[in-house]
């Protein structure tokens, strides 16, 4: 069963196992129907504290296809989610295949503000891990 993000109701881990499922099918349609209009997304490097910041739907739109650009087999596997009020976190692997050819292995968490039963904040923190060998 898909979970639908809905305003009238609070997110569930049910909600970001779905939300992971969408990251996993690179469906960017799926995963900003469970954003807020005025989502912010905060990835794991950048020239900022927090990363580098992306405030809106299109801009975050723009910054998650970014991901499969960069990384087009990217899966987050092993996913292990938390919810706490309009709070909750994600634990996943990301794995995929750099431009070079070397595989990317490397633990992270998503952490997430919530409103109105969507995602508002989504906060990256991702192990520093050097690629791996290409695969034979």
């Amino acid at each position: 069963m898909t979970v639908q993000p809905s305003s009238s109701s609070p997110v569930t881990t049910d909600t970001l196992a779905a939300f992971s499922d969408a990251w996993n099918r690179h469906d960017i349609d799926a995963l900003m129907g469970f954003m807020t209009p005025d989502c912010i997304f905060q990835t794991a490097a950048g020239p900022d504290a927090c990363g580098t910041r992306h405030v809106g739907t299109e801009a975050v739109r723009k910054a998650f296809a970014g991901a499969w650009q960069a990384v087009p087999d990217a899966q987050w596997v092993n996913g292990r989610h938390f919810v706490h009020g309009d709070f909750g976190t994600s634990q996943w692997t990301f794995t995929g295949t750099a431009a070079d050819g070397s595989r990317i292995e490397t633990d992270g968490i998503d952490v997430f503000t919530f409103r109105d039963g969507k995602i508002h904040l989504k906060n990256v923190f991702r192990k520093a891990r050097p690629n791996l060998p290409a695969a034979k």
